[in-house]
């Protein structure tokens, strides 16, 4: 199989190292030509993807920004082969598929959208490995969800990257969950490490400051390119969210000890049954 993948941070490279060690052919691009040079002369990719190559990719991998993957896909939407599978990974789905799908409709390709349930507090092409996708999930987002075959080789063709489990999803209901489940994790790291307490935690500190913590180190322009196309459904979770800090607040505030027993009880039984429906 041969497969493009343009951008070698952190996901593409990852993933162009777990198929070069699966044996296929890749072509890889990234803007920093230091970093596809590295990854040729280190053999993670066979070569540069470029205008001449990417017609004969069977799979195309766009792991960028979500605005850089719709210029990706309306600079090359023209030349990529008809039989071609195209995947993006960003971490956002609603005005990619969108493009995406309608590019794929005008020229004839087909386009997926993807996001790749993995990744590491660090970014960059320095920090990939060819097992980062080993165990986790791939989310996909066909345009069409009643094609059995045709979700079994998009399938078959993610086989490579070691994901144990594709899930497909709309693009609304994905945009919806991701707020909640990685979204406002990171915001939340985030504001909570800028406590002037945070400098004194050594030597205090244990496994609930490390769990807190873990994302708080973040690519900022990247989720900011996240965050503002996905507000709606975040800023429900944000709100939310604040609302019900308020209510612990108030009840500390007023040593309101039955209230405070009452809000950490729901929490306890709320975790208890969330993870009961795995």
């Amino acid at each position: 199989m041969t497969i493009a993948i343009t951008g070698l941070g952190l996901i593409g490279a990852s993933l162009a190292k777990a198929y070069k060690a699966a044996g296929h052919t890749v072509f890889g691009y990234d803007i920093d030509t230091t970093v596809t040079d590295h990854a040729i002369m280190t053999g993670v990719i066979d070569a540069k993807l470029d205008e001449g190559n990417l017609p004969r990719c069977e799979l195309v991998l766009v792991a960028l920004y979500p605005g850089a993957t719709v210029e990706y896909l309306e600079r090359n939407a023209a030349i990529f082969a008809d039989d071609s599978i195209v995947i993006d990974c960003c971490g956002i789905k609603g005005e990619v598929c969108g493009r995406g799908f309608a590019l794929a409709r005008e020229h004839g390709f087909t386009f997926v959208g993807g996001h790749p349930m993995a990744g590491l507090q660090l970014s960059g092409y320095k920090h990939s490995t060819a097992d980062l996708f080993v165990g986790a999930t791939m989310i996909i987002v066909p345009e069409h969800s009643d094609d059995m075959g045709f979700l079994e080789r998009v399938k078959q063709l993610l086989t490579p990257a070691g994901f144990a489990k594709v899930t497909v999803s709309t693009a609304q209901r994905h945009d919806e969950i991701i707020a909640f489940t990685s979204q406002m994790a990171h915001i939340a790291s985030n504001a909570y490490i800028k406590s002037p307490t945070a400098t004194d935690h050594k030597g205090f500190s244990a496994g609930s400051y490390r769990d807190m913590t873990r994302v708080a180190q973040l690519n900022a322009e990247m989720w900011t390119q996240l965050f503002i196309p996905n507000r709606e459904p975040l800023l429900r979770e944000l709100d939310g969210y604040i609302a019900a800090l308020a209510e612990y607040r108030d009840a500390i505030a007023a040593e309101d000890s039955d209230t405070l027993v009452k809000l950490l009880r729901e929490g306890s039984e709320r975790k208890v049954m969330v993870e009961g429906q795995g």
